[in-house]
């Protein structure tokens, strides 16, 4: 049974299989997942949960779609059929296995039972921790057909896509910055609320970003998993790593559209886009002044 469905440009067509546009829902739709048995009326939430899947969800079909007047519980493959449903007591997910429920019940709760031996990293889901182990193997299956740049999981490769199309269209309301994705936007917002939700369990640091905690306790424990191919250096992040290597090829991939500077991280360019903007979203609490990057925020508060 076709669903009802309307044409809506955006970020998720890729993921949900759409040849040229995703899909904008005029009748209650649900949303069914090839992986597990994981279902939901929200087009984003589907899109949030295959990328959680990472190399899995490129095995199948696109995601079910079907109206909940005709409502079963099936996968896009066809592959789980269950007459008990698992209701989260904490949101609006359904499952039809208990195992299922357990798993997403650690989104809530937070709990990581699944530890990576080569470095400090945990995860809640199994699966995430096997796609994980790719960063440490090296093993990157899938590469971009207009750059040299290859990935780990097709979920990056999608996303990197993005940065040959130029689409951002996830716009900040209290500057003129716009993203790519919207997790993006949430973690730029935090720079004009001054949300910190990811704190330390060993000191009074807080930060706005899971990846800024993940870094900042490696100054806990002083490891360095990270190591450089070239040279003898070794770093406590993949990303330093990333930024780190092309140090040696040269390469600076990120240019400023209103001068001629190019950069060897899109951080860099985005501080750059300031001078030219003149936003300083770095303000200090004790004075009135401001500042275009954190860096001189905390040399300002010294």
């Amino acid at each position: 049974m076709e669903p009802i469905l309307s044409s809506s440009c955006g970020d998720e067509a890729a993921l949900l299989g759409m040849t040229s546009c995703p899909l904008k829902v005029t009748e209650d739709i649900w949303f069914g997942c090839c992986s597990c048995t994981y279902f939901t009326r929200d087009q984003h939430g589907i899109v949030s949960h295959l990328v959680a899947h990472g190399d899995e969800q490129v095995k199948c079909q696109p995601p079910s779609i079907f109206p909940a007047s005709k409502f079963k519980v099936h996968s896009n493959a066809q592959k789980h059929r269950s007459d008990m449903l698992f209701k989260c007591k904490l949101c609006r997910h359904i499952f039809t296995r208990k195992s299922s429920l357990i798993d997403h019940n650690r989104t809530h709760s937070g709990e990581q039972p699944y530890k990576c031996k080569l470095c400090s990293k945990a995860f809640a889901h199994r699966r995430t921790l096997i796609n994980h182990k790719r960063t440490h193997s090296g093993d990157k299956r899938y590469k971009c057909e207009l750059c040299s740049k290859e990935f780990a999981y097709n979920c990056s490769l999608i996303y990197h896509m993005q940065t040959h199309t130029g689409v951002k269209p996830f716009k900040c309301e209290l500057c003129p910055q716009e993203f790519t994705h919207s997790s993006s936007l949430k973690n730029h917002n935090r720079i004009h609320s001054g949300e910190k939700p990811y704190k330390c369990n060993l000191c009074p640091q807080a930060f706005a970003r899971n990846s800024e905690l993940r870094s900042h306790n490696v100054t806990h424990s002083g490891e360095k998993a990270y190591k450089c191919e070239l040279c003898s250096k070794a770093f406590a992040c993949k990303s330093i790593l990333f930024n780190h290597k092309k140090t040696h090829t040269g390469e600076k991939p990120f240019k400023c559209e209103l001068c001629r500077q190019v950069f060897t991280k899109s951080s860099s360019l985005k501080n750059h886009n300031r001078i030219h903007s003149g936003e300083k979203p770095y303000k200090c609490n004790l004075c009135p002044q401001a500042f275009a990057r954190n860096s001189e925020l905390r040399s300002h508060n010294v």
